[in-house]
């Protein structure tokens, strides 16, 4: 299944790779973006619920302009649809970026902005949630929020929104990334405090005060929920792999993982103790998703090899992250 893969040049093998590999990308960040809707329009829309980021925003304009427009957006109640505000809040932001910034940040931001009002177009707001229990709703959506964020993010994609504010802001001031999100989120959940009351809820006057609160906490819940399984979700797929592997046949592995994995291989010189005889160690830094395949090709290259692999953590330099220490 996993030859000794060398019947292209370098250079072709590469652009087929990079190909493949951009494709999948895309095709990924605009599936991820479906369950990443399905969460907005099934459960925090009905539920009232405002979270971070530009959903949060379009969600202050639906519920605020409820009934403001019945002849141009009759099947939204009147409101202004999510999908369109998601658009030309992301165009404007997208146009900054690309003027202020960097027009190449701005290409996959652009396929995931308009993935994503493509799936709230096409997703319908349900009348009642899809979990009638709020806090559950907040957590679980939130969980699942994050997790397919994540899928977005790992796929090198982004749905907009308060990630370019963070990144234009990050370009002129030694700001934070994150530092400008949470707080970009924190008001914007906060704000809804001032939001109107829903038609369908009845409440008496001492009780709106408490209702208002309950939509801040419940919003709050959800970020944290969501920013709690995008870390955890995003640390298990970007932990990685350290091997050394010990054979007979060390070159005709590190061309197959090179080929098959494209992954750096380095030869270590080493010397069997007991055989006194010189052996080339493979030493190979892989994704933790990419062990299965490693293993793989080295069981059909050599079945005896000696194989020692295990988890690492702080993997820096190309293909892993990025070293920001100053």
């Amino acid at each position: 299944m996993f030859g000794i893969a060398q019947p292209l040049p370098h250079a072709q093998l590469n652009r087929r790779q990079f190909i493949a590999t951009v494709i999948t990308e895309y095709v990924m960040i605009f599936l991820a973006l479906c369950p990443f809707a399905l969460m907005v329009n099934w459960i925090f829309i009905p539920h009232n619920v405002v979270g971070g980021g530009l959903t949060g925003i379009c969600s202050i304009l639906y519920y605020v302009t409820r009934g403001d427009f019945p002849s141009l957006f009759p099947a939204t109640g009147g409101a202004i649809p999510i999908w369109l505000s998601t658009l030309v809040i992301n165009g404007i932001l997208l146009l900054l970026a690309a003027i202020l910034v960097n027009w190449r940040f701005c290409i996959r931001t652009l396929f995931g902005a308009c993935a994503l009002a493509f799936w709230y177009r096409l997703i319908p707001i349900r009348e009642t949630p899809l979990i009638e229990d709020p806090l559950l709703a907040c957590i679980v959506g939130g969980a699942l929020f994050g997790v397919f964020l994540g899928v977005v993010m790992l796929n090198n994609g982004s749905s907009g929104g308060t990630d370019i504010v963070a990144m234009i802001v990050n370009h002129y001031r030694d700001i934070s990334l994150g530092k400008v999100m949470v707080v970009c989120d924190v008001l914007i959940i906060l704000s809804a405090y001032f939001l109107p009351i829903p038609d369908n809820v009845q409440l008496l006057p001492d009780q709106v005060s408490d209702y208002r609160l309950k939509r801040i906490l419940c919003g709050l819940c959800m970020t944290l929920c969501y920013t709690a399984s995008l870390d955890w979700f995003m640390q298990r797929m970007n932990q990685s792999v350290q091997f050394f592997i010990f054979s007979r046949k060390s070159d005709e592995i590190a061309s197959a993982i090179s080929a098959n994995v494209n992954r750096g291989i380095t030869l270590l010189d080493g010397m069997g103790w007991y055989s006194k005889q010189p052996i080339s160690v493979v030493t190979v830094l892989a994704r933790k998703h990419e062990s299965t395949l490693i293993l793989r090709i080295i069981r059909q290259v050599d079945s005896d090899a000696f194989v020692s692999y295990a988890n690492v953590s702080g993997v820096f330099g190309k293909g892993f992250e990025v070293i920001k220490a100053k």
